[in-house]
């Protein structure tokens, strides 16, 4: 086998072994959404008892993101690549065994741990691996098999109901998916760029050499990469705490809204009076899927300020119109939730994509952490207080602050995004100047 055959065949196991992880972390969550109003009446679980399950993965995302980030930077790339997913396979087998509340909840946040440092892990080694021309398409498709692991969830979910499954061996599902992430893992190297920064380049030599060839190296500008030890002195300072800022409001902005409206689903469809909540779920989380596979093929062409800012504001358009059109029909309804979700799904890609692109190797995954982190504080507010809201104010008026935060999060984003479209990783970090194509020729 060629240089070249062994370098493709390296990054496609590398993208397919990230894609999976997120597809897998996609799929935990969504499983939940369906079976959440089961465990309520099983469990007898109180409105707050509800929302704390249902925000559980959130708040275990939140210690995980960013511990497992910074374990990630310190450590290497592929040794904590492994170690995630073994937790998946334990943790899913856990979910059947539960008898009470409080042990439910407990193991849905150790997996919520495990999906924040998913997150932290996963995209770092596929950006640090992957070529410049594609790197966004790549990074942006990841969340593709995010959304269509939450479908498949959802679809799985009410057929195994309908067949009389108990909500316990419904959860364990997520165990299949993990084991065979746990497999394609197998074998994978370390990220030459981040050995270069930990000051190892003979092994980054060995694999650039063995996987990838010199050429590939330097033309993806990996031989600028430079020895240093990050940290997070190095992460809350000067431009680099300025972009985890914005990569923080942004990612929040995106899924807390998200997470509030479709871990409930079926109760909010239902608050609204639809006939048929089953269907309006699994019709809506199939548009948000297409509506990342949009966003993964047009992202190297509008870039990525064009394909971040304006869907802020027409999410927050449909959800307005919900909020404010109490009695609207149901076709309406359901159109504006499948506008919010399309749009949302074809936004939320570049959680994926901006983190990785813009932070310097040396912070790179203590950056995706901590912004994960930040953005489950607030899915987890949302997702926790949304039956309380409904309870309390109504469905309408939870919509309308849900509007609000997309308009929060368009205007920060109008503000401080970059564009990093067509540069190297090096470039969009800011860790070397910019060159352009005709300078490069």
């Amino acid at each position: 086998m060629s240089i070249e055959q062994r370098r493709r065949s390296l990054v496609r196991r590398i993208n397919l072994s990230a894609a999976w992880g997120e597809g897998l972390d996609g799929f935990d969550l969504g499983i939940l959404s369906v079976v959440l109003p089961a465990i309520t009446t099983a469990l007898h679980l109180s409105p707050v008892e509800a929302g704390l399950i249902g925000a559980s993965s959130l708040i275990g995302i939140f210690v995980g993101a960013p511990l497992a980030g910074y374990l990630t930077d310190r450590f290497g790339r592929q040794r904590m690549f492994t170690i995630d997913i073994g937790c998946f396979i334990v943790l899913g087998v856990l979910q059947a065994l539960v008898t009470e509340p409080w042990q439910l909840f407990v193991v849905r946040v150790l997996l919520g741990v495990a999906i924040g440092a998913e997150y932290a892990i996963g995209a770092a080694m596929l950006a640090e691996f992957a070529p410049n021309r594609n790197r966004g398409r790549r990074l942006s498709a990841l969340l593709v098999c995010w959304y269509g692991g939450f479908l498949v969830a959802v679809v799985v979910a009410y057929a195994m109901v309908a067949l009389g499954a108990d909500w316990r061996w419904v959860l364990a599902t997520s165990v299949i998916p993990a084991i065979g992430a746990w497999v394609v893992r197998m074998g994978i190297p370390e990220s030459p760029r981040w050995l270069i920064g930990r000051g190892r380049q003979a092994e980054a030599d060995e694999i650039v050499e063995k996987n990838l060839g010199a050429d590939y190296f330097a033309a993806e500008g990996m031989d600028a990469e430079q020895e240093s030890r990050g940290g997070y002195r190095a992460l809350f300072h000067g431009q680099n705490l300025r972009r985890l800022l914005f990569i923080s409001v942004f990612w929040a902005c995106n899924v807390a809204p998200y997470f509030a409206i479709f871990t409930f689903a079926p109760v909010v469809l239902k608050s609204l009076n639809l006939t048929n909540p089953a269907a309006g779920t699994i019709g809506v989380n199939g548009l948000a899927t297409i509506g990342a596979l949009v966003g993964a093929l047009t992202i190297e062409h509008i870039g990525r300020r064009k394909q971040l800012i304006p869907p802020f504001w027409i999410m927050a358009a449909a959800l307005a119109v919900v909020g404010v059109w109490s009695g609207a029909p149901a076709w309406v309804t359901i159109a504006c939730f499948a506008v919010f979700a399309f749009f949302n799904a074809l936004q939320g890609n570049l959680s994926a994509v901006y983190p990785i692109e813009i932070m310097p190797t040396e912070v790179r995954s203590s950056a995706v952490g901590v912004a994960a982190a930040a953005s489950r504080v607030g899915a987890a507010a949302g997702t926790f207080l949304l039956p309380v809201g409904i309870a309390s104010i109504g469905t309408g008026w939870c919509m309308i602050i849900a509007a609000v935060v997309c308009v929060i999060g368009a205007l920060v984003s109008q503000v401080t995004a970059p564009e990093t479209t067509g540069q190297t990783l090096n470039e969009a970090s800011g860790s070397q100047p910019v060159v352009r194509e005709d300078a490069r020729a």
